[in-house]
Parts: C-alpha cells; sequence; structure tokens
C-alpha cells in the first residue's frame, strides 16, 4: 500500500516561494562565513563570523517551524520526515550548506520525468552532496583537531585528504580523528560515504543495463550493400545475383 501523498498546503508553498532564493544566497554566505571561521586567523574576522554563523542558523530554525506550522497538523510529521535536509539544517552546520543545491531544481533537464533524466538528476545529486558534505566535514574534523595532542590532522590538506580517502572506503589509516568530535565526524563521513556512493554506483550501472538492453532488443544495424561506382548494385553490375542459363538445355528438349 503506497504512502498517502501530503495534502496541499497553500500558505506553505507560498512562503516556500518567497524564501527559497534568499535562503540560497544565505547557505552561500554560511558556506563563506564558516570557512573564514574555520581557516581564517584574525580574531576580529573569527568573531564577526561567528555572529554570521549564529544568525544564519536561527533564520534557518525560523524556515523550519513556520513550514511546519502552515502544513495540515496531520501531515507535519511526515513532511518533516520528507524534508530531512531541511530539518536538519536547523540542527547540525553541513546540512545548511545543503540548502544551496535547491537551485539544482530549476535545472529543466532535471525537471523531466523520463528515465534518463531521473537518474541523472541522481548522479548530479550525488555528486554535489559529496562535494559539500566532504568540504565541511573537513572543515569540522580540522577544528576539532588541530590543536588537540597527538593529532595527525592539523591542515586543511590533512582535512581535505583524509575526507576523500574516508568518503571513498579507501581509508590509508595514515590520517585519523582522535578526539570525540572528530570521531563523530568520522562516522557521518562514513556513512554518508556509504550512502551517497552506493546511490551514485547503484544508478551508474542502472543506467549501463538499460543501454545495453535497448543495444539488444533493437539489434545490430543491416549491413549496408556495396554498390557500384556507376550506382548499381554490385550484384547487378557482376551478374552473380542470378545463375547464367545453360544453352544445352533448349537443344535438349526441342530434339
Amino acid at each position: 500500500m503506497s504512502a498517502r501523498p501530503l495534502r496541499p498546503a497553500p500558505r506553505r508553498d507560498a512562503w516556500e516561494r518567497v524564501t527559497t532564493v534568499p535562503l540560497v544566497v544565505l547557505g552561500l554566505a554560511f558556506i563563506v562565513a564558516y570557512s573564514v571561521w574555520v581557516l581564517g586567523d584574525d580574531p576580529v574576522w573569527r568573531a564577526g563570523t561567528a555572529v554570521a554563523l549564529v544568525a544564519s542558523w536561527f533564520v534557518f530554525v525560523v524556515d523550519v517551524v513556520v513550514r511546519i506550522a502552515l502544513t495540515p497538523r496531520g501531515d507535519r510529521w511526515r513532511f518533516a520526515a520528507t524534508h530531512p535536509v531541511d530539518v536538519l539544517s536547523a540542527l547540525l552546520p553541513v546540512f545548511r550548506a545543503f540548502r544551496v543545491l535547491a537551485l539544482l531544481r530549476n535545472i529543466p533537464y532535471l525537471q523531466r520525468r523520463s528515465g534518463a533524466a531521473v537518474r541523472t538528476r541522481l548522479v548530479i545529486y550525488a555528486a554535489s552532496y559529496a562535494i559539500v558534505f566532504v568540504y565541511f566535514i573537513a572543515l569540522a574534523t580540522l577544528n576539532a583537531e588541530r590543536d588537540a595532542d597527538g593529532a595527525t590532522i592539523v591542515t586543511f590538506g590533512d582535512a581535505i585528504w583524509w575526507a576523500i580517502v574516508t568518503i571513498a572506503t579507501v581509508g590509508y589509516g595514515d590520517m585519523y580523528p582522535i578526539t570525540a568530535a572528530g570521531r563523530v565526524y568520522a562516522v557521518m563521513l562514513m556513512a554518508g560515504g556509504i550512502a551517497i556512493v552506493g546511490t551514485a554506483s547503484a544508478t551508474i550501472i542502472s543506467l549501463l543495463n538499460e543501454r545495453i538492453s535497448s543495444l539488444r532488443h533493437h539489434g545490430a544495424p543491416d549491413a549496408p550493400h556495396e554498390v557500384h561506382p556507376a550506382g548499381l548494385p554490385a550484384e547487378a553490375v557482376s551478374g552473380e545475383d542470378e545463375p547464367a542459363a545453360d544453352p544445352s538445355e533448349g537443344r535438349g528438349s526441342g530434339g
């Protein structure tokens, strides 16, 4: 039995139309502010970006609360369950950056319902989420690790390298988090890597299987007929399509 779709919520839809672009811009600002806060050395800049981060968190919380409040009562829990990125953006910093990816929904090709368009959308979403996820987990892990005694992740380059090999399930083991917060981020990265890489791989394999099945179904195209330079088929010029008549047959029948 399929799940009942969410009932129409005109007021929530109107709110989302008004706030989508501002929240995307806020997501971009959050990416910049969080990067400066982690990588910057100037105390003044870090203090300013800290204020910006708190303000952006407040806006995301208000957005989620308002959207849930504008949803009909019987659908509120289901709305939260079907919009996990939006809800988690009010709780975890990394998911606030994902709000930027809402722009992908406006690409005309990705709005199609065909099988190829759906698979392309899944691959693009998976790649985009992977890039943002790796970047923010790397920043968060660096912020948690760099001042710890015995830490192996002490620069942004270290953090990016560790995040990439972890999400790719390679894991050389030359770098690893030693703090509690860093290990929590590592678990999140591994879980996200399994989901993102698995989704992308399954989608690509499905697309390849569909293409191969299509080629087998239609078969190879017929071989072109050889054409004589004069424009006639080679068989007509050579006379090989019909055997020549035996003159003896006519004489034998007349005797």
